[in-house]
Formats: C-alpha cells, structure tokens, sequence
C-alpha cells in the first residue's frame, strides 16, 4: 500500500495535538496568494503521492503556527479524514510530523516533470507485470477475444463480497467492450473466508475438465454468496454443477480427496496464483492489472474505461 495512505491515521492524530499546542496565530500570506499557495502543495504532494489525486484533497487555511519562518493548516482528505501539516513560510518543507520533511518547492515546469518521469516509470513496471500475468494465465478459461488486444487479469476470493460487486463491473466492462478485452481470473483466497479456499480449488479442478464449467462456478459463487457456509460448500458446488458435463467422479476426487494428486495439484495451482498476486502488489481483493496497470479494490467501470484508453492508445 502507498506509504502516504499507511501514515496518514497516525499522523493526523499527532498534528492535531500539535496544532492545539501552537495556536491559531495569523494568517502569514496574503489573500491574493492564499489559494496559488494551496494549489501549489498540493500539486506538489500528488507528485510524491499520487493516490492524492483520487482522495479529492481539500486544502483549508494556512496560519501561522506561532514559530518563526514556520506555518500550519489542514487538508481534509477523501471527503472526511483531516490531515494537519506543517509547512516553512517560503513553501520549501513540508511535514506531516513523520520526521521527513517533504519537498514542495517545484515549480510548474519540474511538477510536470516529475509526474512523465513517474509515467514513465509505470509503464515499464506495467509492461514487466504484463509479461508476467500473459505467462501465468497461459492456458487459463477466458471471456472475450482470444486476441484481444487488452488483458484484464483479476486476483479474487469467492466469499469477498467487494469481490461480488467487482464480478458486477466486469460483466459491464465485458458487455461494453466485447471485442477489446480478454479477461482472466486468478485466485487470492482470503485466510479469513473460511470457504474460499475450497471453493478456488473446486473452481481449478472444474477448469481442468471445462472452461465453461469454470465459468458456472465463478458466476454461481458470487451470484450465491449469502447461501453458501464452509459446511454446505462442497454440496452447493455439485448443485452448481449438474447437466455441466463434468465428470463428478473426477472432480470429487479432485475438489474434496484432499490426499489424492489432483487435490493437491489443484492446491499448488491456488498457492500459486497467490504468490503471484503477491509479488504484483496484491494484498486484499480484488485486484485488477489491465495490461500490467494495478486497479485496487472494487473500482467503478469509469476507472476501467480510463486505464482501457491508456491500454488501446500504447
């Protein structure tokens, strides 16, 4: 997770008590020069932290904090968390009390930059996952084009249900790009969904015999999550599967015989898809890499419709 997301809790509660103890003091820039002021650290900080950008930051009023060269203020972030910050009265140094101070001081020109210099940077890092997720899902059930120029690869848990409602918004982004998009799904059991684990290992032995019948498990197990309990799974996939061709012989032996081979073939597959996910960035679910390119959580569709231009304009 981005650092500034990580601190952001602790720090706010320490530049509270901080601000408390200095005062109110006076305003230390003039009216005219307040908002190109805000604007400018801001700008400054989504260079460093561009998660920013997506939080909606709102700058209020910077003061004095009663130290010489020295001010204070807030910004509210995401509509509801207020972040205290420090700030020298040249706009040079920044703090949000981690003992760091950041650097704010660009201008125009070196903000814009940084940010191609950073762009840069993603999109090699992207092409390096691309690369990575096209050698893993070779071989995997797909929806889409076979050929389709955009690779939509998610890392995902039955029993999540932000997992459920990130299902709902590729079936939109599916039905909205039909010939543009290949998508893949991968698992990333969480250890605290008690049945997602045997329904990832269920859903890899039912690929191993049908693509198709991949598919029915993937829909039914969100389409059902409120139904299902560690202790009916291994039947409510059975039910899920009737009149799907599937060898049920196979597939018991393979979903629920936890000592024969295909179980734990089944197992490492999993294991697998999660080590992966993990070196890529993945720790919660759902995650979405769109050509390489992270979409954390469940994203509305219009963040897929941007990274998608991005993907069709390279």
């Amino acid at each position: 997770m981005p650092k500034m997301i990580r601190i952001l809790p602790a720090l706010a509660l320490s530049l509270v008590a901080c601000n408390f103890a200095l005062g109110p003091g006076a305003a230390s820039a003039d009216d005219t020069n307040a908002d190109a002021r805000k604007a400018r650290i801001l700008a400054n900080l989504q260079v460093q932290f561009p998660q920013l950008k997506d939080m909606s930051p709102v700058m209020g009023e910077i003061k004095s904090s009663g130290i010489a060269g020295l001010d204070q203020g807030t910004f509210i972030v995401g509509g509801r968390q207020t972040q205290a910050f420090l700030v020298t009265t040249d706009n040079k140094k920044f703090w949000m009390v981690s003992g760091e101070a950041l650097d704010v001081s660009k201008s125009d020109q070196e903000i814009q930059a940084a940010i191609a210099e950073r762009t840069k940077a993603e999109a090699a890092e992207a092409t390096k996952r691309a690369k990575d997720l096209q050698d893993s899902t070779a071989g995997l059930p797909f929806r889409g084009k076979a050929d389709a120029k955009i690779t939509v690869v998610e890392f995902s848990d039955f029993q999540c249900p932000y997992c459920s409602r990130g299902a709902q918004t590729m079936e939109q982004v599916m039905a909205k790009y039909p010939n543009d998009v290949k998508f893949v799904f991968k698992h990333f059991p969480l250890n605290f969904h008690p049945w997602a684990m045997p329904a990832a290992i269920a859903a890899t032995c039912a690929a191993n015999q049908k693509p198709e019948a991949f598919w029915t498990l993937h829909d039914a197990y969100f389409k059902n999550q409120k139904d299902i309990n560690p202790a009916n799974v291994a039947d409510k996939t059975r039910e899920y599967l009737a009149g799907s061709g599937v060898d049920m012989a196979k597939f018991v032996a393979c979903s629920e015989d936890k000592d024969s081979e295909e179980y734990k073939k089944a197992a490492q597959s999993v294991n697998a898809d999660m080590s992966l996910g993990g070196r890529l960035g993945v720790s919660g679910t759902p995650g979405f890499f769109v050509n390489g390119h992270f979409l954390n959580g469940a994203v509305p569709i219009e963040q897929f419709d941007e990274a998608i231009a991005k993907a069709k304009a390279n």
